[in-house]
């Protein structure tokens, strides 16, 4: 009997035990489906929405053509699609994000009403969110005792991709659906702020990121100490792979600890950011709300700018033309390529919350617009941790210093010339100063600060002591 499997974030064919499954209880027939759901994608920027639309294209080519693309609400799809093909049975990856949770209740409901079951199997983590619990059997909000925890559980071997499929090909909708069906919920402080298309690496799909370990792994080594520099191709650039599911982690883990440089201290912090990755599922599975909500409720009380004034500097941010060079050149690699180093999001993070008074969930919404690696979890908690509102708070009190960041992980001005080009004639330090420049003028064509950072810096500071008074007042008796 044929079996559907819908691919959500597992967008490949090897290590996908859900697919196994549909593949054995089918005997072989299987439909292979994507749904598009204009609901979903309405605030999914043109980034991400673009390489989806590539890493869908590049599975279809993996099956043949098979890939069934329909448009719908997913309760709609699979009811009408089991109907058209006679299926009893329908899997998936677990989905652990809210919505994909609330998504799935009302799938399996649907499908029970058809006399139709979901299975759900797996999920995109190495340990299943939920999982991991402290000594009082709570779920962990700090991740160092997280990691050791998770460190402890086994991680099965990669499976092979399943061989024998009879993939059966109906009548699909175009895949341009899904760029045409995104990005329709864009917030109004979004002004005119671009929305074009990102050059991302075109090597998307279950090869392409198969091929990036391969890129990344002889490097491994020296991880530890070139992940914080951004002029330095240093990291591993999986995380779009990982957002959508063309590799799992256990295969990363794997090959990793398989690799002649596994076992080093760069090959044990990669290791480490795998974690972080899954702490952050971890923590959203065990507080739901904490996606657009302060996990540490005392800050709902920080004061917060909001008003033109406030849109206009968010704006200047977004475009890289605040006048502070590394936080410019963060920003236009987001507009360019859809993705920025780490070490960079944390020093955007940290200028747009304390030195321009913007509530983190601006910054987040938009990181979720831009990125090609768009995923809630982590970028949320991202932010939080930067706002010092959420798990393993960076204190509110310790405010990056652009300037300092900048001379410390990026000296010679490597980074910052790539993606700002009114810079590139002048020479470090001076490209990592305010306005460009230790001078009274600004390079032709680059922009002047639009804030005094020591100045605003005080001002978060002060915005915090008053965070600090309503806790203190809150816990009297």
């Amino acid at each position: 009997m044929t079996t559907i499997f819908w691919f959500r974030r597992d967008l490949r064919l090897s290590d996908n035990p859900a697919l196994i499954e549909a593949v054995t209880k089918g005997d072989g027939d299987v439909v292979a489906l994507f749904i598009v759901d204009p609901a979903l994608l309405a605030s999914v920027g043109p980034a991400r929405s673009a390489y989806l639309q590539a890493t869908l294209s590049s599975l279809n080519d993996t099956l043949g053509g098979a890939l069934t693309i329909r448009v719908g609400a997913p309760e709609d799809v699979l009811v009408a699609l089991a109907r058209e093909v006679g299926a009893r049975d329908v899997f998936a990856t677990e989905d652990f994000a809210p919505a994909g949770r609330r998504r799935d209740t009302q799938v399996a409901a649907a499908l029970a009403d058809a006399d139709v079951t979901l299975h759900l199997l797996d999920s995109p983590y190495v340990v299943k969110p939920g999982t991991v619990k402290t000594k009082a059997g709570t779920p962990s909000k700090v991740f160092t005792p997280f990691r050791k925890v998770w460190e402890l559980y086994p991680v099965p071997a990669p499976l092979d991709a399943p061989e024998g499929v009879r993939w059966q090909h109906l009548e699909t909708a175009p895949l341009s659906n899904v760029t045409a069906l995104s990005a329709t919920e864009r917030p109004d402080y979004f002004g005119d702020l671009p929305d074009r298309v990102p050059a991302f690496d075109p090597a998307v799909g279950e090869r392409g990121a198969l091929a990036a370990l391969d890129s990344f792994l002889p490097s491994v080594a020296a991880y530890d100490e070139q992940r914080n520099q951004p002029g330095v191709e240093g990291t591993s650039r999986l995380s779009p792979h990982l957002r959508f599911g063309t590799i799992h982690p256990r295969q990363i883990l794997a090959r990793t600890d398989a690799h002649p440089y596994g076992g080093t201290t760069g090959s044990l912090h990669f290791r480490s950011e795998i974690g972080w990755r899954e702490f952050y599922a971890d923590v959203l599975f065990a507080n739901p709300t904490t996606s657009w909500q302060n996990l540490q409720r005392s800050m709902d009380h920080l004061r917060v700018d909001s008003d033109a004034a406030a849109v206009e500097r968010f704006q200047t941010w977004a475009r890289g033309e605040t006048g502070y060079p590394i936080v410019d050149a963060g920003m236009r690699q987001l507009l360019t390529e859809g993705w920025m180093h780490n070490r960079v999001r944390m020093i955007t993070a940290s200028f747009l919350i304390k030195h321009l008074h913007i509530d983190w969930r601006w910054g987040a919404k938009w990181f979720l617009w831009r990125l090609i690696d768009g995923d809630v979890a982590s970028n949320q908690h991202g932010w939080q941790w930067t706002a010092g509102s959420g798990t393993d708070a960076s204190p509110f009190y310790r405010i990056f210093n652009p300037v300092l960041q900048a001379e410390r992980f990026d000296p010679d001005g490597v980074y910052v010339k790539r993606w700002v080009p009114e810079l590139r004639d002048v020479a470090a330090p001076d490209c990592l100063q305010p306005g460009g420049g230790s001078g009274l003028l600004t390079p032709a064509g680059y922009f002047p600060p639009i804030i005094d950072s020591a100045t605003e810096r005080d001002e978060a500071l002060r915005r915090y002591d008053e965070v600090k008074v309503a806790r203190e007042a809150a816990a009297r008796p």
